[in-house]
């Protein structure tokens, strides 16, 4: 009677797995790899000064926030407001300046963790994004409550020799606008008169419509107001032509300094 031939696997003893093969040893290691030696005072300065440069280089709306709280907080000196006017002005800026922070961070740790399109990160993005627009809109109420008065004067002022200008001020300085850019770019050579090259007329437009805007108004109650939402918009204009890749930052920056300026000639003249 003949016995059945071992295969080699049934010849082979059975033996544990190295250690280096072990799951749980695995995980041990790995982490004993990822973790740092604690760091002093200083270094931990370092990386969070690290953090807030990485996050100006990265993203362009943490860069606008610092040039409005900069013109925000030498504005309020400017004008002399309180002690708790000043706090609640620099509270409001660090809350937004925060959240974009912290927007930035979730948006990096969600697009790590998966490179495809899931509804709790969505979900997770648009939350943080959502934490930002509050905290803009909390912050932008404040800095209007505590600069309305002090602003509201010297503008009145300012503005009141040309308050009745005529409403042909305001076409004319448009049309000079408009033949102003297209001259420009056909100097330069870049782009078409209706869309693209240097510099934006859409800016210039939008920056020329503001400035009328500020002049027009009669009312001295409502104008800061009504003057910083018609900048709002010209600046959102001039944002969607950067975001459509249609202008660069500096075509929409001479753009909107060309309309502002001629628009602000037309009605000192007129004045």
């Amino acid at each position: 009677m003949t016995t059945a031939q071992q295969t080699p696997e049934q010849e082979k003893p059975d033996r544990p797995a190295p250690a280096g093969d072990d799951p749980d040893q695995l995980g041990s290691a790995s982490i004993r790899t990822v973790k740092r030696r604690p760091h002093g005072l200083i270094q931990s300065f370092n990386y969070a000064f690290e953090g807030v440069v990485g996050v100006l280089r990265r993203e362009r709306n943490m860069r606008v926030h610092f040039a409005i709280a900069a013109v925000v907080l030498g504005a309020a000196l400017a004008v002399g407001v309180s002690r708790i006017e000043l706090i609640a002005l620099i509270l409001a800026i660090a809350l937004v300046l925060i959240t974009e922070m912290i927007n930035t961070a979730v948006e990096a740790a969600v697009d790590l963790s998966t490179n495809q399109y899931n509804p709790i990160a969505k979900l997770a993005k648009d939350v943080a994004a959502g934490a930002v627009l509050i905290s803009s809109i909390a912050a932008l109420a404040v800095g209007y409550l505590v600069l309305v008065d002090p602003l509201s004067e010297p503008s009145d002022q300012f503005l009141s020799t040309v308050r009745d200008a005529p409403a042909v001020a305001t076409i004319g300085a448009l049309v000079l606008t408009v033949i102003l850019v297209v001259a420009i770019k056909a100097i330069s050579g870049r782009g078409t008169p209706l869309s693209g090259g240097f510099p934006s007329g859409h800016a210039a437009l939008g920056f020329a419509g503001w400035v009328a805007i500020t002049y027009i108004v009669e009312a001295p109650d409502h104008r800061l107001l009504v003057s910083a939402l018609a900048l709002t918009m010209a600046t959102l204009v001039a944002q969607t032509r950067v975001e459509s890749g249609i202008h660069s930052t500096f075509e929409v920056a001479v753009g909107a300094a060309v309309g502002s300026l001629v628009t602000l000639l037309v009605f000192q003249f007129i004045g």
